[in-house]
C-alpha cells in the first residue's frame, strides 16, 4: 500500500501545461520530521519560453508568481522569452562559464550528467545558495525554477532545495530520475536526439548509475552549512525552508 500511495503521489506531482514537458511539484514528500513538503510552493520545468497562451494560464492559475530562471547569459531568446504580466522573473545565471579553467577540467561531454554534480558543488556554491536565497526572497505564491531541459541544473539546485527540507536521498534521486521519461516526447518535437542514451553510456563507463551519484552526493552533504557558506543568511534559510514545509504542528 505504501509504494501505491508513493506513485500516485509521483503521478500526482507532473503537471500538463502546454508548451512544456519536465514539470512537477515538489510537493508531497515526506521530510524526516514527518511533515510534509508543501504543494504548489516550488515547481520546477523544463525553458517555460514555448508554454502556450493555454499554458501560461494553467501556469498562473496554479499559483505561480515568481520565475527563477537559471539559464546562462545568452540562452534566452527575446523573441520568445517574452512572458505575460503578473509574473517576477529573477535570473540567477547558475553556471558561471566565465570559469574556464573548471570548465576545461571537468572531462568531455560529463556537463549535462550528474557526473559533474559534486565538483560543480564543491565549486559553485556561491551560485547554488543565490538561487535558493532567490526563492527564500520570493515574494507570496508558487515558485517556477528552470533551466532548458529542466534536469541538471533545477536538478542542483531541487537537490539542496529537499534536502535542506529533509528529504530522503532516495526519494530525491528517485525525483531526478522522473526528467528521463518526461523529457522523451520534448526531444522528439523538437528533432533533437535523447540525451538518455549518452549520459547512460558515460555512467557505465564510470561503473555507476545516476542514482548512486544522487544518493552518495546527498548523503555527503550538509544542506544548511553549506548554503550558509555559499552566502544564504539565517533569516533566508528560515523563509526557504517555511516556503518548501510549511509551520511545524
Amino acid at each position: 500500500m505504501e509504494d501505491q500511495a508513493r506513485r500516485r503521489a509521483v503521478r500526482d506531482r507532473h503537471l500538463d501545461w502546454d508548451g512544456c514537458h519536465n514539470v512537477r511539484d515538489l510537493g508531497g514528500m515526506r521530510a524526516a520530521d514527518g511533515r510534509e513538503t508543501r504543494w504548489g510552493a516550488v515547481v520546477r520545468s523544463d525553458t517555460p519560453h514555448r508554454l502556450t497562451p493555454a499554458g501560461w494560464a494553467a501556469l498562473a492559475d496554479y499559483g505561480i508568481r515568481t520565475v527563477v530562471d537559471l539559464r546562462n547569459d545568452g540562452e534566452h531568446l527575446s523573441a520568445v522569452d517574452r512572458r505575460p504580466a503578473g509574473f517576477t522573473t529573477v535570473r540567477v545565471p547558475l553556471d558561471d562559464r566565465a570559469d574556464t579553467g573548471f570548465w576545461n577540467g571537468l572531462g568531455e561531454g560529463v556537463y549535462g550528467t550528474p557526473l559533474y554534480y559534486r565538483p560543480f558543488l564543491e565549486r559553485k556554491a556561491e551560485r547554488c545558495a543565490a538561487a535558493v536565497s532567490a526563492i527564500a526572497r520570493a515574494e507570496p505564491g508558487g515558485v517556477l525554477l528552470h533551466c532548458v531541459a529542466g534536469r541538471d541544473r533545477t536538478g542542483l539546485v531541487t537537490l539542496l532545495l529537499l534536502a535542506l527540507a529533509g528529504v530522503s536521498p532516495g526519494d530525491i534521486a528517485a525525483d531526478y530520475e522522473l526528467s528521463t521519461v518526461r523529457l522523451r516526447p520534448l526531444y522528439a518535437k523538437l528533432g533533437e536526439p535523447d540525451e538518455a542514451p549518452r549520459i547512460q553510456a558515460l555512467l557505465d563507463r564510470a561503473n555507476t548509475s545516476a542514482r548512486e551519484i544522487i544518493l552518495s552526493t546527498v548523503e555527503s552533504l550538509d544542506a544548511e552549512a553549506y548554503l550558509r557558506a555559499g552566502g544564504v543568511s539565517d533569516a533566508e534559510l528560515t523563509s526557504v525552508r517555511a516556503r518548501i514545509l510549511g509551520p511545524a504542528d
